[in-house]
């Protein structure tokens, strides 16, 4: 029995209908960007595995610095205790993210890294007694499966049955030329009652959607109004953040600043799960109370793990010592859409950073590459 018999007798995948899903493709190894199934036939990972990985499978620099920590430590508890790796990230982390960004808060992907920004924003108003309760966010939206996470995210097929579980979030659309204005009254609209207690957002680019991007300036006017009125903005630069869009964040794009980041995927180069939530130190300072019932109550068994902390470290280095390659790599891309544009069978062809997306006008049997130049 090949591994992917063996895999289809035992495991249960994500986002699959089993009953009806071809044969999971059985990987056992990777190089570059090459992975490698059971057969020894050659794939081009095209997806970055999930939009992790941002230097390669099997990268050494990050491997020998995983290596290297599980010589000396492979875990420990968070709470109570702490480590190099997790101090060395966090100062890292700091040094690249807007100067407002102060503290750090570890957990274990995008989902949890989110649900720990809004857990955040709400505990912010409630130790002061401030009644602030709505979330703002834009409509199409993915935010991760958790429940926090998909309530403030698209209502659809993927979280149907738990829609009466999620928590009431005012939606708006994602801004545009032609809307605008509209979007801006919208979001006034909403702010102005003062109850609203945070707006959270992909900045400039909706991967999950579709690689629905909108303009900086159009952003920018959002969060000024949301801050005029004390609004909490979050940042979910999860599949955004780490050189994707062309520069270390998106929100580097942006004149007004986040007060809350959410940080994964791309982290550790791919390598090992972290999530990271950072914060002002406004917000930090709202939980520091005599009062124990202030205490931000949050937390998971791998919090601020060693490993990823390492691999984590690593692939920081690797992104500021590789800036270069990144703008090669957009400017070879750049090339590649100015060559797509033309083509009969594209359409909405976008491009920001190293993302470049476009639809295919197409017959069901149409094959696009015999047309390609």
């Amino acid at each position: 029995m090949n591994l992917s018999e063996r895999d289809h007798n035992l495991i249960w995948h994500p986002f699959t209908q089993q009953q009806t899903a071809a044969p999971n493709i059985a990987i056992t190894h990777g190089k570059g960007a090459l992975l490698y199934d059971e057969y020894g036939n050659e794939y081009i990972d095209a997806v970055s595995s999930w939009w992790t990985n941002l230097f390669g499978h099997a990268n050494p620099e990050i491997a020998e610095a995983v290596k290297k920590q599980l010589d000396t430590l492979e875990h420990v508890i968070f709470a109570g205790f702490t480590h190099q790796p997790a101090i060395e990230l966090s100062e890292k982390l700091l040094d690249l993210l807007p100067s407002t960004q102060s503290r750090v808060f570890f957990s274990d992907n995008g989902s949890t890294c989110v649900e720990v920004a809004l857990k955040m924003a709400i505990q912010y108003w409630h130790n002061q007694n401030i009644e602030k309760t709505t979330i703002i966010a834009f409509k199409n939206a993915y935010h991760g499966d958790t429940f926090g996470a998909m309530s403030v995210g698209a209502r659809g097929v993927f979280n149907r049955p738990f829609e009466s579980y999620m928590f009431e979030v005012k939606f708006v659309d994602l801004p545009t030329d032609d809307n605008i204005e509209q979007v801006l009254a919208d979001f006034t609209r909403i702010v102005q009652n003062n109850k609203t207690a945070a707006f959270i957002f992909e900045p400039l680019v909706q991967g999950s959607a579709g690689m629905l991007m909108y303009k900086a300036e159009y952003l920018d006017k959002l969060l000024e109004i949301a801050q005029q009125h004390e609004v909490i903005c979050i940042a979910d630069e999860v599949m955004t953040g780490f050189g994707r869009t062309g520069k270390i964040f998106a929100t580097d794009y942006l004149q007004h600043k986040p007060d809350i980041f959410c940080l994964s995927k791309g982290i550790t180069g791919g390598f090992l799960p972290l999530g990271v939530t950072t914060c002002t130190q406004q917000i930090y300072e709202a939980f520091l109370s005599e009062d124990k019932l202030k205490t931000f109550f949050h937390g998971h068994s791998y919090t601020g793990n060693p490993l990823a902390c390492a691999a984590a470290n690593a692939s920081i280095g690797l992104l500021q010592t590789s800036v270069f390659k990144l703008q090669t790599l957009i400017e070879w891309q750049t090339e590649l859409s100015s060559d797509l544009k033309s083509h009969p069978k594209i359409e909405n062809l976008r491009q920001l950073g190293t993302i470049v997306a476009f639809e295919v006008k197409t017959d069901a049997d149409y094959n696009l590459l015999q047309d390609m130049p």
